[in-house]
């Protein structure tokens, strides 16, 4: 697949955004760097991460993911071929998006990953405890210091998305280039209503997570079926006719291109007005190959599956 250029960036990345989410947690590492050369053989080059994957594991203190991506590097001597994203402001011991926590926050990250600079740095959620100048000029000295090339905002509201930026343009600062939130074929009103206008009216890249909503859309999950997996209960309020019936269409859409449920769920995902990449993951090379090429679906295609799930 192309690489393809992110707005408001010299950032030229794959289509697929690789999610480390599982690395350290239901990947162990040996797992997590057989997926990542996968990802490479396949010219992947952007790989998605945060400071929290996986605190949530049982003796975890958080930069697991970010620990494994490190001794990748380390070992691939590749880490001027990747463009790298990471976050601040979940993990439990530096929480929120004050200058302070920023500044400690991304020196963490830096040891972790075995790396002086981060390709995108994001706001890994809303911090309304702290002004958004405050948080803003945090990032431009990182920025200015060399530390991260670009920032980008997670978990935002369409009308904090749009202050933040204001107050860059304002005051000068880097701005955020992209906007990572919640988005799929089953969790599109809160996305498509509120923060899409933001996203298409400054020109910066949506670059969703939870693209298969928690694995639901690789059709793993069918009526009656049990699935032993670390995520199978975030699945639930998927498992009912709307969802089964969106995967049967997946799947005929799927036989038709003789490709993946998950790789037609992702071309409607890319397809989508604003968004550049969605971020996936896969915990071993074969979920990988189901998602790092996308179907490039006809337009009576995407408008099927988008009348389904209006």
């Amino acid at each position: 697949m192309t690489h393809i250029s992110l707005n408001k960036t010299d950032l030229k990345v794959h289509p697929l955004c690789l999610g480390g989410n599982v690395f350290g947690w239901s990947a162990d590492e040996e797992q997590s760097f057989a997926v990542l050369n996968a990802y490479t053989e396949h010219n992947g080059n952007f790989i998605d991460t945060a400071d929290v994957y996986s605190e949530w594991k049982d003796g975890n203190a958080g930069h697991d993911s970010e620990r494994i991506l490190g001794k990748w590097f380390k070992e691939r001597g590749n880490r001027a071929e990747i463009v790298l994203a990471t976050k601040v402001a979940k993990l439990s011991t530096r929480p929120g998006l004050s200058a302070a926590n920023i500044a400690a926050a991304v020196d963490d990250s830096l040891r972790a990953l075995q790396t002086d600079y981060i390709d995108i740095y994001y706001a890994h959620e809303d911090d309304l405890t702290t002004p958004l100048r405050e948080t803003l000029g945090a990032f431009d000295a990182l920025v200015k210091s060399g530390k991260v090339r670009y920032i980008a905002a997670s978990n935002y509201t369409g009308e904090r998305l749009a202050e933040a930026i204001e107050i860059s343009k304002a005051e000068g600062f880097a701005q955020y280039i992209a906007l990572q939130n919640h988005y799929n074929l089953l969790e599109r009103k809160a996305f498509e209503e509120d923060v899409a206008p933001v996203v298409l009216e400054e020109g910066i890249s949506a670059i969703p997570f939870f693209g298969l909503a928690r694995g639901f859309l690789t059709g793993k999950y069918r009526p009656g079926t049990t699935v032993d997996s670390v995520r199978a209960g975030g699945v639930v309020d998927y498992q009912n006719e709307r969802g089964y019936k969106v995967v049967a269409q997946l799947e005929e859409i799927a036989k038709a291109h003789g490709t993946s449920i998950s790789s037609v769920a992702l071309g409607w995902l890319a397809a989508q007005p604003g968004v550049s990449t969605p971020i996936a993951s896969a915990r071993t090379v074969e979920q990988l190959q189901e998602i790092v090429t996308f179907t490039d679906l006809t337009s009576e295609e995407i408008a099927e599956l988008s009348d389904l799930t209006k």
